[in-house]
Order: C-alpha cells, then structure tokens, then sequence
C-alpha cells in the first residue's frame, strides 16, 4: 500500500512538473518589446497636422481611423492598438523632438511610419540608432532602403529614382525627341524624381533635358519656374513635386497656353488633392504613375476594396473628401502594420517585428491594383514590385499598358 502511495506521489509529481514546465513554456512563448501588455500594444507616429504640407495630414488621420475600426473589431490577437500621432508640422526639427517623446517617454513599441522624405530623413539615424522599427514609412526616396546601414527602417513604396526612370522610357518610346523641362521640389524628393529620369534617359539626357529648376517647400508661388521652362523652349514637363505646386503648375500652364506633354510624379497625382484644385479641364492628358486603386473611380465603385474602403471612410472619416487620395496610402500603412503584429503572434518585441515586416511574400493589402502584390527581404526592403502609368481622361485616370515591373535602381 505504502509503494502505492509512494508511486501515485511520484506520478502526480511528475504530472505537476510536466503541468509547470508547460506553464513556464507558455509563459516563456510571450516576449514583450516596450509599450506591449497582454491587452494592448503601443505604437506612436508623427504626421503635418499643421504646417505648409498640413494638407498631408489626413494620411495620419486615416491610420488612427483604422487602428480605431480594427480596436471595435476586437483588435490584434485579441490586443488593441494605442497609436499616439502627434503633429510634426512638416517640419524636421520638429519630427526628431516629437518621435524623440514617442520613443524615450511614450515608450512606444515601433513607429507607424509616416509620410514625406524630409521628416523621415531626420528621425533615421536616432530611431536606427535607438534599434526602434519605422514600419512602412510613405516615401520613395533610395535613402530608405538600405538594410545594411539602417536595418530598423522599413519603406514601403516604389522608389522615386524607379518611378522617374519609368517615365523616361515612356518619353523615350512615345516621344523619343522630346525637348524636357523639369520642375523639382529641392530636397531627396524631387532630386531622387530627376536622378530616376536621367538614369532612364542615358546617354540622351544632357541632350534631351534643356531646363531644369528648383523651388522650396515655402516658396508661395511656382508662377515663374514655369515661365521660365517654357521659354526654354520644353515640349515636354515633368512635375516632380507636392499636390499643392502641381495644381499650380496646371494652371500657370494652361493659362500660357502651353501645351507640352506633362508628366506629374505619383505623390502629386491625386484627383481630388491636385486636380480638382488646378481644374479637371486643364489637366486633361496628364500623365502619372499609379499602383493604387482610386476610391472615386466610376470603374471600380463596385469593386470590394472601394466598398469597403468608401464604408471605412463614411464610418471612421465622415470629414475626408473621398476624392482626397492622400488618406489610402495611410489606410495600406495601418493594415500592413496590422498583418505585421498579427504575425508576431505573441513575440512582440522589437525584433521579431523587425524579422515580420522584412519578410513579406506576395501580400495582398487592400486598395492596390490588380497584380500587384508585396514581397521584400532582410537584404532588401524594397516591396512593390510594379506600378502602371495612367492618363488623366478629365474624370479620371485611364491605364496605360500593363503593370510595370520596378526594381531598385541607383
């Protein structure tokens, strides 16, 4: 009886510290990075709430809408989201001071990334430093992908040097004599935009690109620059610069009844951001880049991604102007941010969300074109793929040709 007693002991002291380990492994399973409970994962951003470029702040806006959309929807593995966005104002300096707050006081987990090429040029070195991710920052500058030098930031983009040597081979194909003006805001933007269009055109660029200007981010008026391309002699106008400058750019061409083949960069091309504003009659012919599908298209209103991203909108944004497209890169920013954390399951920790967010495969968010798809890599962070060129009709951008496949090019 005794040897009974001493052998369900022993059984049930081999159960209990089977049950322990497994309790310990369970335990063990979780590994929390700053700002990360077992209710909530903290992450901070910073957006133009104010400012020369506050126009660009509903790209802010529409990633706290969906954090708040997915938060009602029982949020990540059963986590919400805590996203501090904070107002940067466009402004360098101000961004650094504000991601600063978010990181060393917030205590954030990651950075949402946000949108423009000068206030994410100011906080890569601290938040790579910090070994803070930057997940899917919106710019196309060749700066932020570099995974050997700055591992912990994570673009998402096409590149701009990729979508200005896009547009050389159009002009190099549609319009192979082609006198080419240039307009470019003066910072990795606009210069990356040029860069791209010299490295398509080769050889003929010195020859085929007669003028080519600069103007700032303050500057309150582009009137002159376009003056002064068009007595160059231009046949053809690239605008690589903001949505605000474009429209006017529009306009003062139109106005000097010039009527060049004109190019607007990606960032620029929004139907309701600088079309409208610059008038849809003027801008009739315009080419652009695309990848994203457009909430207003009469094409595609029925197609699920507009329904869903129009109901988004209605419920989370009732202010937004549907036709401001600048708010659909930050819904894709949120939801691959969301994909990302769902991924880490319950290895939340800076690390691990850095390792999710450089392996991509074929992911397929909301709102982009069909056939194109996300993939990237620890050695190259670069995830679109392909972008296709579209022409404005006076209501909206008709495809041409096929998805173009991109690469980095530098």
């Amino acid at each position: 009886m005794s040897m009974g007693v001493t052998r369900r002991a022993a059984l049930a002291g081999v159960a209990g510290a089977s049950l322990a380990a497994c309790g310990i492994g369970r335990a063990a399973a979780k590994s929390y990075g700053p700002g990360v409970t077992d209710s909530e994962i903290k992450l901070g951003t910073t957006s133009p709430y104010s400012g020369p470029a506050s126009g660009f702040g509903v790209y802010g806006q529409a990633q706290s809408a969906y954090f708040q959309m997915l938060n009602e929807q029982g949020g990540v593995n059963g986590r919400k989201i805590n996203l501090i966005s904070l107002d940067n104002a466009y402004n360098p300096p101000k961004a650094l001071e504000q991601t600063r707050k978010l990181v060393e006081s917030d205590n954030v987990l990651a950075i949402a990334g946000f949108l423009g090429t000068a206030p994410n040029t100011s906080v890569q070195k601290y938040l790579n430093g910090k070994k803070v991710p930057s997940l899917f920052l919106t710019s196309g500058a060749e700066r932020f992908n570099d995974p050997k030098e700055y591992p912990w930031i994570v673009p998402l983009y096409p590149t701009y040097v990729a979508q200005g040597s896009i547009f050389a081979r159009y002009i190099l194909d549609q319009k192979p004599g082609a006198k080419i003006a240039v307009i470019y805001l003066n910072d990795d933007l606009g210069k990356d935009f040029l860069h791209g269009l010299k490295i398509g055109l080769g050889d003929k660029a010195k020859s085929m690109i007669v003028r080519e200007v600069s103007h700032e981010l303050t500057d309150p008026s582009i009137d002159s620059q376009i003056i002064d391309l068009k007595g160059a002699g231009a046949d053809t106008l690239m605008q690589f610069t903001t949505p605000k400058f474009a429209a006017q750019g529009i306009r003062k061409v139109h106005d000097l009844g010039w009527k060049p083949l004109h190019i607007l960069a990606s960032i620029a091309s929004g139907i309701g951001a600088t079309l409208v504003p610059a008038g849809v009659e003027r801008s009739k012919g315009i080419i652009t880049a695309r990848w994203e599908k457009l909430p207003t298209d009469p094409a595609t209103l029925n197609d699920p991604d507009v329904v869903a991203y129009a109901a988004f909108v209605k419920k989370h944004m009732p202010s937004l102007n549907i036709e401001d497209n600048t708010a659909v890169p930050g819904y894709i920013n949120a939801f691959m941010i969301a994909h990302v954390l769902r991924r880490c399951d319950d290895d939340l920790t800076r690390e691990n969300v850095l390792k999710q967010a450089t392996s991509l495969k074929d992911v397929a968010p909301p709102m982009l074109l069909p056939g194109i798809t996300l993939s990237n890599s620890p050695q190259d962070y670069l995830a679109f793929h392909g972008m296709q060129l579209g022409q404005f009709d006076g209501t909206r951008w008709v495809s041409i040709g096929d998805v173009i496949r991109i690469s980095a090019a530098r």
